[in-house]
């Protein structure tokens, strides 16, 4: 009886704090979208390991140092020079301990279209710090 106590008071433990780790995924995918939005290199530092593997929905595969050379070389952009805004939808988060994979729609809205993504990304914590590890992008068929 005791170890089934134990279990369940463990099990209980466990819970909110899944959900602060949810949490805390999600707000950095908003302010990861809001930084990519201006380009900010600094948020992109943040967001992507150094050992990040991106396919993009093109098709190409790169790693954090391609990806901040794309970044850096555009620079980060005023807001009369922000074309694009990022932001997701239908954000579905399963987590395993220290691991957790984040899929959601990538909303990119300008002022002529909005177009549609579907992303998903492995994320690792490190010294108590999310960064996505894998990252996969797909275009939506609308």
């Amino acid at each position: 009886m005791k170890k089934i106590l134990i279990v369940m008071s463990l099990l209980f433990c466990t819970m909110p704090a899944l959900a602060d780790d949810k949490a805390e995924l999600t707000a950095l995918l908003s302010e990861f979208l809001d930084g990519a939005s201006r380009n900010d290199a600094s948020i992109h530092n943040k967001y992507w390991a150094d050992e990040l593997i991106y396919t993009s929905s093109g098709g190409t595969r790169f790693g954090k140092a391609e990806l901040m050379q794309g970044v850096t070389s555009r620079g980060m952009l005023k807001p009369e020079e922000i074309d694009t805004v990022y932001s997701s939808e239908d954000v579905r988060i399963m987590q395993y301990g220290d691991t957790a994979v984040v899929a959601f729609v990538l909303v990119g809205k300008s002022a002529n279209e909005t177009k549609r993504y579907l992303n998903s990304g492995t994320f690792v914590r490190k010294n108590g710090q999310w960064q996505a590890v894998n990252w996969q992008a797909t275009s939506k068929a609308e």
